[in-house]
């Protein structure tokens, strides 16, 4: 009972100070640390991701990765001005790269720093899976999930910092006990459905920004199946992950894809690009 009234508190914290708003959900979210701090951090640590490693550049694959990152780019700041969010971009430093190496990876920095290793190119298989996978990464920089979890680590160190003084009196036996509870709690409970959280939402986004880019939204299922093939079915029970399940991000991209088609349409794309 005593932990549950922790985290209730921590909870009404997290309440108390949201100040930003996801511009796709219309939800508060957490906003511990303003972009103009996380936006420099990000592009210094991106750089040094770049200095660090063999960025590949003058090829179709690198010229691939720097057109769809564009038509992703124009397609969300088409939708973000057409419902009330003129500006949202102008923070944002748009740069796409394909890093050499045999990492199954791409990933988008607060404020549109993209990198994508050479590694996800034959999962990808053409361009329109590089767009599944280029919208899912820009729509988790674009919904802030960067810094809403930079907040919520701010939020699981605040409660453990509670349940410390909440059990000061307490043998260090049972103040152990307590700290692990909070620790199981906070992160089954708590952080990871977070994280489950941003990547169905960042399915969704991407899904729709890839549509108003011109290309197909049913080919995201495609690349999750390809996802899942290469993963050889090793994954954790989905309750224990940051991630959905792949077959629980089949079945959502499935569903959304007429969403994501009618979405488009409202912005005058009717047909999409042929696979290549």
């Amino acid at each position: 009972m005593r932990l549950k009234k922790i985290l209730l508190t921590v909870g009404v914290i997290a309440v108390i100070v949201s100040c930003a708003t996801n511009p796709f959900t219309g939800k508060k979210t957490m906003a511990f640390v303003s972009n103009d701090q996380l936006f420099p951090a990000a592009f210094a640590q991106y750089s040094q991701v770049l200095n660090e490693n063999k960025v590949i550049t003058g090829t179709s694959d690198a010229d691939m990765i720097t057109r769809v990152g564009q038509r992703i780019a124009v397609a969300a700041e088409r939708w973000l001005n057409a419902n009330g969010y003129q500006g949202y971009l102008d923070d944002y430093k748009w740069e796409y790269k394909l890093i050499e190496s045999e990492q199954v990876n791409a990933w988008c920095m607060p404020g549109g720093k993209i990198a994508f290793y050479t590694g996800i190119l034959p999962i990808a298989q053409n361009e329109t899976g590089v767009a599944s996978i280029m919208g899912h990464e820009v729509a988790h920089a674009l919904a802030n999930h960067g810094q809403q979890r930079m907040s919520s680590g701010i939020l699981q160190q605040a409660g453990g910092v509670a349940v410390a003084v909440a059990t000061g009196n307490e043998s260090p036996e049972k103040q152990q006990m307590w700290m692990q509870a909070y620790g199981l709690g906070s992160s089954i409970g708590g952080v990871l459905p977070f994280s489950r959280g941003h990547e169905t939402e960042a399915d969704k986004i991407g899904l729709y920004l890839m549509a108003m880019a011109g290309y197909n939204p049913d080919e995201a299922a495609e690349l999750w199946k390809r996802m899942k093939a290469n993963s050889g079915g090793q994954a954790p029970p989905e309750f224990l992950s940051t991630h959905p399940s792949n077959d629980t991000r089949i079945q959502n991209l499935q569903a959304l894809a007429p969403d994501a088609k009618a979405e488009a349409k409202k912005f005058g794309i009717t047909s999409f690009r042929p696979l290549n």
